[in-house]
Order: structure tokens, then sequence, then C-alpha cells
């Protein structure tokens, strides 16, 4: 949150495409005043404090697809555009859900991949906050970690993070959300899966140290390099 305070670090490293969630609208933002205007953006969120953020530093561009479900409301499908790539881009902070508990966090994702399941035969990243590790697949849900995991390889979309490192689901060396600020109590619960020809093509995944970032959020951003 009050991102308009902290986006000097993350600008400095000039994005094409920064996604932040828990993200101020732009009435907050002040482009110009206190966050340099990006080229395109969107945003969605029922709190003009606390929302979804995607900003354009390059040349791309984002329009709403009109699939969009607002029952899964901050998974977002986005179709992205420049004037030679285009692909599907799913902004993911899974929620709670106060209503239907086993609808919940992970169980958000599935229900909204499998009803977004033709989009993603087009070449497709989603990325953000899951909410989710392997770890906690024994919690009644409608549908776990694991098996969001395993319909997205069906797809040919993978996790680049435990392609990269040659980790397993559950098992991961680096963490990306320390609760409490706790470098004690920390899990990783942030991805970015990518279709096979993003893959193919090359990338590079890096993902932000505790004591650089700490200071400004209970997670590090993960950074994605991707070859044109």
């Amino acid at each position: 949150m009050a991102f308009r305070k902290k986006n000097e670090k993350l600008l400095l490293y000039k994005p094409d495409i920064l996604i932040i969630t828990e993200c101020e609208s732009d009435i907050k933002l002040k482009f110009d005043k206190l966050i340099a205007r990006p080229n395109n953006f969107y945003w969605y969120g029922d709190n003009e404090n606390k929302g979804i953020g995607v900003f354009s530093y390059s040349e791309y561009k984002f329009e709403l697809i009109e699939q969009f479900n607002p029952k899964f409301k901050y998974i977002i499908p986005l179709k992205v555009k420049s004037d030679t790539d285009e692909f599907i881009l799913f902004v993911i902070w899974a929620m709670d859900n106060k209503e239907n508990y086993e609808a919940r966090y992970i169980a958000q994702v599935w229900l909204a991949i499998n009803y977004y399941n033709d989009l993603l035969d087009k070449p497709s990243i989603l990325i953000g906050d899951f909410n989710s590790n392997k770890i906690w697949d024994k919690k009644k849900r409608l549908g776990n970690h694991t098996d969001v995991v395993n319909f997205l390889k069906q797809k040919k979309i993978n996790s680049l993070y435990h392609n990269q490192f040659n980790e397993k689901q559950g098992e991961e060396s680096i963490h990306t959300f320390f609760l409490q600020k706790n470098i004690k109590k920390s899990y990783h619960i942030d991805y970015c899966f990518a279709s096979e020809n993003f893959l193919l093509k090359g990338y590079k995944f890096t993902i932000g140290n505790y004591e650089d970032w700490i200071s400004l959020s209970d997670h590090v951003p993960i950074f994605i390099e991707l070859n044109s």
C-alpha cells in the first residue's frame, strides 16, 4: 500500500511493465507529482487505496479482455500489445472469500483458470501474489496449489522460478513473503507462470533481497527479464 511513497526505488530498474498489488488508484498516485507518469496504466479495485495497478513504461498497452468475470475480481485478464508483441497477462492477487470459505485464495485461482481455459491456449503470463504454496495443499479448498500447477502444466504453462532453479513446488529455497516482516516466518507465495514459448526464448528470474526491501513491504519484488 501507499505506493506513491515507495515507487522511486522500483522505477530505478526502468521496468517495461510494472505490476503492483494492493496498489492505489491514479487519484492517489497523482502522476507527474508523486510518481512518474506511465505511458499506459490499468487499475482495478473497489477501494481507491487498495487494488491492482499495472503500469507500462514502454510501448506496451493494456486492454481488459471481454471475457473478464468480476466474480474473480482480483484475477485480471489483460491483452498486452505493442507493435511487435501480443500476449495475455493475468494479474493475480488471490484473496480471501468470506462468503465461501472453500473458494478463497488458491481456490479462487483454480476457479478462474478453469473459467478462462480457452484464453490459456494463447501465449500467456500469470503473475502476482497467489497467497499459496504446495505446503498448504491439505487445507479444504475447491482446488489446491498442486491442482493449479498441474492444470497450467497441461497448457504448457510453467513456473519460471521452478524451471530456472530446478526446484520442486513446496521446496523453494528463496522466499517472497515475510509474515509480520519477520525473516523467520517466510514463505514462497508469489509466482510467475508463463507459456512455453517464453521459456524457450530465454529469461532471467530474480527475487529481491529481504534486507533491501523489507522496510517497504512484507513481500519482496520479483523481477522477470524476458527475451523478445
